[in-house]
Order: C-alpha cells, then structure tokens, then sequence
C-alpha cells in the first residue's frame, strides 16, 4: 500500500497542503520583485525618467524569464528521475539564495554597474527556481489527488501561486503603514526579500519530510531502484510532440492574459490611470483575495463539467473584453471602479488559471510528466509572459498603449482556438490511465495508446 493510500483523503489533504506551503513561499519570492520594483528601480539604475527606470526593472524581470525554461528542463528531468519531492526541496533551495542575494546587494550609487549586474544573477537564480517549482508542483499535486477530484486539488497550484502574490502584497502594505516613502526607497524594499529567503530556508526543511506522489512510486517500481534513463529524456519527451504544442497553446493567452491582470495591473493603475500608490496596493490586494477564493470553486467544477468548457470560457471572455475593460480602466482614477473591473479581468483569467496545471499534468505519462508539464509551458511564459510588462511599457513610452490591449486579446484569441479543438483531459487522462494500469496490468500498451489517442 502507497503512501497516499494509507490514511485516504487525510493523507492526500496533507500531501496537498504540505506542496502548497512550499510553493507560496517560492512564488512570493518571484512576486515580491514586482511588487517592490517601484521602490528599488532607483537603487539599481541611474536617476531618470520614473517610466525608463520601470522598464529597466521590467526587463531584468522579463530575462528572469529566460532562466524558466532551463529550470523548468532541468529540474524537471530531475523530479522525473529521482522524485517529486527531491525536486521541490532543491528548487526552494536556489530561490532562498536568489532572494538573499537582492536582499543584501548595495545599490548603484555604492558599487556601479555591480549593482544591476547582481541584480539580473539574482533574478536568473530565482527564473530557474521558479521554472522547476511550476513543473514539479503542478506534477505533484494532480499526482497525490484523489481520483475525480484531480480538478479541485490541483487549482491549489494557482490558490498557493497567487496568495504568494498576495502574501508580498500584504508585506508592501504593512511597510508602507510603518515605514515613510523615504524609508521605503531607502531601504525598506530590502526587508521583503530577507522575509522570502528566511521563508524558503524553512520550506527547504520541511520538504525534506514529504510523502513521494503514488505515480512516481509506482512508475519506480516498474523501471526497478535505479534512475531509468527514460524518464526524463529530453529524446522521450519529444515522443510526445502533439501534446508539448498543445502545452504551448494552452499557455500563450492564459500566461499574456494572467500577467497583465495581476502583475502590470500595479503599475498600470498607478501609471495610466493615476490612482495612488497605497491605493492601489489595495485594490490589488482585494482583488487577489477574491481571486484565490476562485481556484478551487472553478477547479472543483472542471470535475464535474470538465476541462475544456472552462477554458472555452476564458478564451471567448477574454478576446472579447479584454480592450473594453483595459480602455475603461486607463480613463478611471475612481477606486471602486478600477477594483470591479480587474475583478472582472480575473473572473475571467479564473477560467485558465484553476485548471491549467491539471490540463497539462493529464496529457503525459509518469516517466516524463514534470518535464513534459514544466519545459513547453516555460518557454511559453518565457517568451509572452515574461515580456508583457516590458511590452506594455515600451508601447506607453512611445505613446501606444492601447495597441497593447489589442496584443493581449489576440493572444487569448489564438489560445481560444486550441480550447476549442482540443479534447476533454479529464476524460482521457494519463494519470487515470496509468493508475488502472497499475492496479490490473493487463495490456497496459492498448490501455495506455487508447490515452493517446
């Protein structure tokens, strides 16, 4: 008897919430860059117009994104090879050193170029972290679920994603209370970092004590003690070439879409439509609390209708609202108002975050999940999401923001055309698949080649 079998849904309970604590943490690390960088772009770059400095921030976070794809190749060869668990605990580990490193690196005015250049090390640390993390917790928790509540479970993925978002948002508020503006652009941006990478050393410690999820255990036993050199493959994964280019298709709206509602949408109400920084922080703050309640209400709810009429939601939604809503919000400096409509923007977006994971996690087999979840998404984040708020910026320099409104609901669009041909996951899942195959394995090459289709 596995692990996860021993004390039912208590044990998979624990297993989620124990996942879920690690990626918080590993997520408000990322988070807390966005969240600070309108207090520490001065420290790091040279005096200037405040928009050149944010975009100066922006691209550093945008090549943070370049490490995603590395990490999430990486790390997740190593959680298909040697565990889930043995893969969150090291991507903790290099995220706690990345935090640390911003936390305590002096600013231009003291060491010069050093100041940028440790900058970006720290943020390529913290990229290939975070592109280990994503593939490895999304491949955990749809691993430990319970069978037909897979949906439910694995929308925890984006529930920890997000409250790591809100969790930095929160710190900023309670900063900005204690701390005066001068303090903050000081030195008070430091303190969140020391927070997160403090939070990491402690999530390195207890992932050490995690369960391994059923599916590697079982996949383990199959391939015998040792390391197979099939699992993980980079030459395996590309077996798999239909579902890697659906990976991608899922991801290219949801990730343009997710990063522009949440991370931009900051910097987008205190640049475009004027409303103060403490307010906004806000605004933020409500909305991303009603949106983690979100996750798993719609993630429940894939388990009943499935997949792919969330996801249908989210691209027509999207395409169609997204100029409207980004219009209206650019020409209001009324709170209420820019808080009803980023809640709509995230109403939306609910439809991708809250089962995205899942998706993916249903199309692979055990042997190469964690990769095949983690590298195509990464290289799509790498490539949209991490260059929306550079893009978004650039085009509000050159006095053409608007065309970045139309840029966001061209990618849902495109997106939306992959939700509609796909097939339904929930129903030709992989990992329920394999789980027959484990408990009667009797032809499991016609059961599993059924999967693929």
């Amino acid at each position: 008897m596995t692990t996860t079998q021993v004390g039912g849904e208590k044990r998979v309970v624990a297993n989620v919430l124990r996942g879920s604590i690690g990626n918080l943490v590993e997520w408000y690390d990322w988070y807390v860059y966005a969240a600070f960088s309108v207090y520490f772009a001065k420290a790091f770059f040279p005096d200037g117009d405040p928009t050149a400095q944010l975009l100066s921030t922006a691209a550093v976070f945008a090549v943070g994104f370049i490490m995603r794809p590395i990490g999430g190749w990486a790390l997740g060869r190593y959680a298909d090879r040697f565990g889930r668990r043995a893969a969150l605990t090291l991507s903790v580990t290099v995220m706690a050193a990345g935090s640390l490193m911003i936390a305590v690196t002096p600013g231009f005015s003291t060491i010069g170029i050093a100041a940028p250049v440790l900058l970006l090390l720290a943020r390529l640390l913290q990229g290939l972290s975070v592109g280990g993390e994503y593939a490895t917790s999304a491949t955990y928790l749809s691993e430990v679920a319970s069978p037909g509540r897979r949906g439910f479970y694995s929308s925890f993925q984006y529930v920890t994603l997000v409250a790591g978002q809100l969790t930095a948002l929160g710190v900023q508020i309670v900063l900005q209370q204690v701390l005066s503006a001068e303090q903050m652009y000081s030195w008070g941006w430091r303190i969140p970092f020391l927070i997160g990478a403090g939070g990491a050393i402690v999530v390195m410690l207890l992932r050490r004590g995690m369960d391994e999820s059923e599916s590697f255990e079982a996949a383990t036993k199959t391939t015998g003690a040792a390391p197979s050199s099939s699992r993980g493959s980079l030459r395996v994964l590309l077996q798999y070439p239909r579902e890697c280019l659906l990976v991608v298709g899922l991801t290219m709206g949801g990730t343009v879409a997710f990063y522009t509602y949440t991370t931009y949408m900051q910097k987008f109400m205190i640049n475009t439509s004027g409303i103060s920084k403490d307010t906004v922080a806000w605004i933020n703050f409500v909305a991303l609390l009603v949106f983690v309640v979100l996750q798993p209400i719609a993630g429940g709810l894939s388990d009943r209708i499935g997949r792919r009429k969330l996801l249908i939601f989210f691209g027509v939604a999207g395409t169609l609202l997204t100029v409207p809503i980004m219009t209206t919000l650019a020409h209001t400096a009324n709170p209420l108002a820019a808080f009803g409509l980023m809640m709509l923007a995230l109403v939306i977006v609910t439809g991708y975050t809250s089962i995205n994971s899942i998706v993916k996690a249903e199309l692979f087999p055990t042997k190469i999940r964690a990769l095949g979840v983690g590298l195509p998404y990464a290289l799509t984040v790498a490539i949209f999401g991490g260059t929306a708020e550079m893009i978004a910026l650039a085009l509000k320099k050159a006095d053409l923001e608007s065309l970045y409104f139309f840029y966001v609901a061209g990618c849902i669009g495109i997106s939306l055309l992959t939700y509609y041909f796909m097939r339904e996951t929930s129903a030709e899942s992989t990992i329920e698949a394999e789980r027959e195959v484990h408990a009667d394995p009797v032809e499991p090459e016609r059961t599993m080649a059924a999967v693929r289709g």
